[in-house]
C-alpha cells in the first residue's frame, strides 16, 4: 500500500470555493475510473476555512503513478495552482492499521 496525506492553504475564500468545486470534478473521476485509488478523500479543517487535508491511499506506488498520469488529475495540478497559498505533502508508509490488508 502507498499513501500520502496533503494539506492545501486557499488564497481567500473565492479560492476555497473554486477549489472544492474542482475537486468535486476530480474525484468524480477518480471514483469511476481508478481502481487501484483504493482512498482519496478530501477533509475540511474544523476551524480553519481555508484549509484542506487530502488522504490518499493506492494499492501500490504503480497505482498511483497510474493515477497522476491520468487527464483529470493532470487538469486538478495544473487549475489548483491559481487557488492555493501553500501545499503541504507528507509521504506515508503503512505501519498497520484496520482495513490495510490486500
Amino acid at each position: 500500500m502507498f499513501g500520502l496525506m496533503v494539506r492545501f492553504t486557499c488564497k481567500d475564500e473565492a479560492s476555497a470555493e473554486a477549489f472544492d468545486q474542482l475537486v468535486g470534478e476530480t474525484i468524480e473521476k477518480i471514483r469511476d475510473g481508478e481502481p487501484g485509488t483504493l482512498v482519496y478523500a478530501s477533509h475540511r479543517v474544523d476551524g480553519q476555512p481555508l484549509q484542506r487535508i487530502f488522504y490518499e491511499l493506492y494499492r501500490d506506488r504503480a497505482a498511483f503513478d497510474t493515477h497522476e498520469e491520468q487527464e483529470h488529475t493532470r487538469r486538478f495540478l495544473a487549475a489548483r495552482e491559481e487557488l492555493l497559498a501553500s501545499t503541504e505533502v507528507d509521504w506515508l508508509t503503512l505501519q498497520t492499521g484496520k482495513g490495510t490488508a490486500g
